[in-house]
């Protein structure tokens, strides 16, 4: 039984970071393996302040790279906890990028890490209960409910899907498909 809360504020962690050539990839833009390492990164200090343990990232749950970044920009990153479990936390992210010349930011990235904190031996360890002090908090809340549920249904429909479901596909025009069994 959780006896400690913190609210969501305690959690809360800004980086910034200018985009260099070295961050590219073949077509100029900021390579995505590079945001996500920066994502990953934010995700684990965010998840370690909020539970003060070390924390491993478990699942990276949603991540929507919405506008590529350009070298030259500063990209923010700002994260906080936006659900609770027993061991496990969301941490949402949302990455801006800033034209340092126009002044411009635009939403590039929302991102959703699923963290577990762990003590000094690697076990899994309580984390607070969360305090909402917003509407934007319990907005935030209700949609990490609403994605896990949504996450269990993906896993329960994993485990009874069957073998004949190939023939639907294959009897459909939907698919751009073809199975070709050996």
């Amino acid at each position: 039984m959780k006896t400690r809360f913190k609210k969501v504020s305690s959690s809360h962690i800004s980086i910034s970071e200018l985009m260099l050539p070295s961050h590219t990839n073949f077509s100029g833009k900021i390579h995505g393996g590079y945001v996500l390492s920066l994502l990953d990164q934010i995700a684990f200090a965010c998840a370690s302040k909020f539970s003060e343990n070390y924390c491993v990232t478990a699942s990276v749950d949603t991540v929507n790279f919405l506008k590529p970044i350009e070298v030259g920009e500063l990209v923010t990153m700002k994260a906080s906890v936006n659900y609770v479990g027993n061991s496990s936390m969301v941490v949402g992210i949302r990455v801006e990028a800033e034209n340092i010349r126009t002044g411009e930011i635009k939403h590039c990235n929302s991102s959703y890490f699923t963290m577990v904190a762990k003590d000094n031996e690697g076990k899994n360890v309580m984390v607070p209960g969360l305090i909402l002090t917003t509407l934007k908090e319990v907005s935030r809340y209700e949609h990490s409910v609403r994605q896990l549920a949504l996450k269990k249904e993906r896993e329960y429909q994993k485990g009874i899907a069957t073998f004949g479901s190939i023939e639907s596909i294959l009897s459909s025009n939907e698919y751009n498909v073809k199975v070709e069994l050996e």
